[in-house]
């Protein structure tokens, strides 16, 4: 057997690569150009460059769905702004926070503390009055003259964990600020967000708001050309992968991020299989790789409530419901609470997770009218039954 290990890994290194830097495809890239975004990019940097003035700019929310590229333009303008910030000798200080990171922001102590250490100051893991945390925040931001631009990232994770206030804090923390003047840039992939918001808190946060629409597959098809060049060896691309790869991902809501990731898995596979070019067999099997591994990840990082109704849908899609209603949904997730010593949510709440395992893409959720007897969701599940068997086998070690 250790033969066989060392010949793999041997036949490996000798074979000729495909990929010539593999972290191009990756989400953690930054390019020198951002195709079909210069709209976006003016009017976010028209909006913000008042800092190079010493002033405060109007907050910003911005939304699209995912892969449109919020953040990888939010990245390329905070790093131009820097930059010019030195230049001109303006003291600015940005904080970025992705609130859908586990133990950043899925509790208000844990946001300020977070919020605190990009001071370089620490806080315990627990135990302090939340009230202590907002004042030392404080004082670290009105410590020097500086303007603060804080940019929460899946802003509506942090809501939905954490509620609504402590925003309307943050934002309102400039009428207190002598020295800092703070500005909050909040960016969702939910587009109807807003909506459910606090309404002091809708119009604190969203004075100016800038909507990031999905790419064609023409779009697409640009985003990869670009990124090709710099990521595989020449003619390692057959003809139609990447028209495969913007149309595929065209069809999810025109996701660049879903276009890039297919392209690097299927290179990912024709290496391993020990092809010469990637060809549009490997970005099938990219696929279904990608859909399998998104939905088991997902399931694996969600709250344990959302996960219990989750269980509930699978439990009733297996005794060969379809077409599942709210009601049903949280008769039988009433029933795994009660088994597993979880305190149940109200309908309502249920509800909204609901709504947020659509979002994911988990579930296929669509809003039924009852008329008089209101409103309700008619719910489904669009995957394989081999994927169907491993998210119950996942969720059966979670709940009895």
């Amino acid at each position: 057997m250790q033969t066989s290990l060392n010949e793999i890994f041997q036949n490996y290194v000798n074979k000729k690569p495909l990929f010539k830097d593999k972290n191009i495809l990756t989400i953690n890239f930054t390019p020198d150009n951002i195709p079909h975004r210069d709209k976006q990019l003016e009017q976010i940097a028209l909006i913000l460059a008042p800092v190079l003035r010493n002033e405060k700019p109007s907050n910003i929310f911005i939304y699209g769905k995912t892969g449109t590229g919020k953040t990888l333009v939010i990245t390329k303008i905070m790093e131009t702004l820097k930059k010019s910030a030195v230049k001109y000798n303006i003291s600015l200080k940005i904080i970025y926070v992705n609130c859908k990171m586990r133990k950043v922001a899925d509790t208000e102590y844990r946001l300020l503390a977070q919020l605190i250490s990009s001071f370089n100051e620490t806080v315990p893991y627990t135990g302090l009055p939340t009230n202590e945390l907002y004042d030392k925040f404080f004082r670290l931001l009105d410590s020097v003259q500086q303007n603060v631009i804080i940019v929460l990232d899946e802003i509506d994770v942090l809501v939905n964990k954490i509620g609504s206030d402590i925003l309307y804090n943050i934002t309102r923390i400039n009428q207190e600020l002598k020295n800092t003047k703070l500005t909050l840039v909040g960016i969702s992939n939910n587009i109807s967000f807003m909506e459910n918001l606090d309404p002091r808190v809708k119009s604190s946060l969203s004075e100016e708001e800038v909507i990031f629409p999905p790419y064609n597959a023409t779009e697409l098809k640009d985003i990869l050309s670009e990124r090709v060049n710099e990521a595989f060896y020449e003619n390692t691309v057959s003809p139609g992968v990447i028209s495969k790869c913007a149309a595929l991902a065209a069809q999810e809501h025109g996701d660049a991020r879903r276009a890039l990731d297919l392209l690097r898995v299927a290179g990912e596979i024709a290496e391993r299989l020990g092809s010469e070019k990637i060809s549009e067999v490997h970005v099938d099997m990219a696929q279904q790789k990608l859909d399998t591994d998104r939905v088991l990840e997902t399931i694996k990082t969600q709250p344990k409530q959302s996960q219990a109704v989750f269980k509930a849908i699978l439990n009733l899609y297996r005794r060969g419901e379809r077409n599942i209603q709210t009601g049903d949904v949280y008769d039988v997730y009433s029933q795994i609470c009660k088994r597993n010593n979880l305190i149940p949510l109200t309908q309502r709440r249920v509800s909204d997770l609901i709504s947020e395992l659509d979002t994911l893409g988990i579930i296929n959720a669509t809003v039924l009218s009852k008329g008089r007897y209101g409103r309700t969701r008619k719910i489904n599940l669009n995957m394989p039954n081999q994927l169907i068997n491993k998210l119950n086998e996942i969720l059966s070690r979670e709940f009895i």
